[in-house]
């Protein structure tokens, strides 16, 4: 998100409808080079967790832990830095899009101090997803 651009935008809403529970040490996703994604509503896309903090265009994400597959209940934008929550707990930040699927889906890329898997949080399909922006300023 670029301040100096960007104004306000509603947050998105996501359920889990399947659930992954692998740790990849090596996966080597490349990082595109757009900082936001449209998301229309009903898209499934993966959620990856990894604690890289590069943001250049087409660096190499190897340490990753995989979340699972989330439907977005509506049309929206997913920007670098949007905050995804998991109910109450924060999982990490969006880092940035893997598109090695695309078009069956988008790999979003959550930054998080330690990659943490979807059975690492216990979740469960219909669990509720936010990806809400960060607080201004």
């Amino acid at each position: 998100m670029n301040p100096d651009e960007d104004g306000p935008k509603r947050s998105l809403s996501a359920r889990v409808v399947k659930v992954l529970v692998h740790h990849r040490a090596e996966r080597g996703m490349s990082l595109e080079p757009h900082a936001s994604r449209c998301i229309r509503a009903g898209e499934v896309h993966e959620l990856v967790t990894t604690d890289h903090a590069e943001t250049d265009a087409d660096a190499r994400i190897d340490r990753v832990a995989f979340l699972g597959f989330a439907e977005f209940d509506h049309g929206g934008v997913l920007d670098r830095g949007d905050r995804l929550r998991i109910g109450a707990r924060h999982v990490g930040t969006v880092l940035g899009f893997d598109a090695c699927h695309f078009p069956n889906h988008y790999n979003i890329l959550v930054r998080a101090e330690v990659p943490v898997s979807g059975a690492d949080l216990g979740l469960r399909p219909e669990a509720e997803l936010s990806f809400t922006p960060p607080p201004a300023g």
